[in-house]
């Protein structure tokens, strides 16, 4: 297996110590393993990082951190976005800069641990084509994040239970892994933090096969989000608009695009 790891970053200057001293180590420590999930030993990791426009020197530090290799089976990739293009955007040009078999996307922050990423990857057996973190899910929990937050986010992946799949807790997460495959074959409109939910679904509706890795999602340590409530209530519920007519033509024999 090779494994492409995509860091979306925006102003996230604070986490980058956190990124190199607690992401680095599991990585290490999987390739000096001879890591395997069952279906193919870890061959080598590309960690992608896209610099979404930050302002406050998140490239420099990336560079001063990662800007040399220190394993013989770690390679990196420090990307810029010249302005802030969003949450979509920078997953986008991680896929589109990644070469490994399997694409892994992680929060910058750490709000999920890092330390999951054995765990998460071991359930991408070879039906499966995506295996997506899920707090929501009956073994998986929520750590410190505002009520808010979490009211909405839960209440829009109940509506996604609704409309695409109920077996599926938890829509909104980026800590996910994908087949290459998906990222080749499933396009993607959203340049916002919907994003990684238009993905998840799209690829169900596709007929691809996604699992759940019940996790803890973690209130973030350093900075703030980035996520704009009110306009991510409103980019959700324009695509579920969307997928709710994508069923409806297909219920009466037509095929919709993707």
């Amino acid at each position: 297996m090779r494994l492409s790891i995509i860091a979306p970053c925006y102003n996230e200057v604070d986490n980058v110590p956190k990124l190199h001293g607690e992401l680095l180590p599991i990585i290490e420590g999987m390739l000096a393993s001879h890591w395997d999930n069952g279906s193919g030993e870890l061959e080598s990791v590309e960690i992608i990082f896209v610099d979404d426009g930050s302002r406050d020197g998140t490239f420099d530090r990336l560079t001063e951190r990662f800007g040399k290799s220190g394993h013989p089976g770690i390679a990196y990739k420090i990307v810029k976005h010249d302005t802030n293009r969003g949450l979509g955007a920078a997953i986008r040009t991680g896929f589109l800069n990644a070469a490994g078999d399997v694409l892994l996307t992680i929060d910058s922050d750490g709000t999920y641990k890092f330390s999951e990423i054995p765990a998460l990857l071991s359930l991408l057996e070879p039906e499966v084509a995506i295996v997506t973190a899920s707090p929501y899910h009956p073994r998986g929990g929520v750590v410190g994040v505002p009520a808010y937050r979490l009211l909405l986010s839960k209440g829009s992946s109940l509506l996604y239970r609704i409309l695409v799949d109920w077996h599926v807790h938890t829509y909104t997460s980026l800590f996910r892994a994908y087949r290459a495959e998906i990222a080749k074959n499933i396009p993607f409109e959203s340049n916002d933090f919907r994003a990684g939910t238009e993905i998840l679904v799209k690829a169900i509706l596709a007929g691809y096969r996604a699992a759940e890795f019940p996790a803890v999602l973690h209130k973030r340590m350093y900075g703030v989000s980035k996520a704009k409530i009110a306009q991510t209530i409103l980019s959700h519920l324009k695509f579920q608009g969307w997928v709710l007519r994508y069923r409806l033509l297909s219920l009466i024999g037509l095929k919709p695009k993707l």
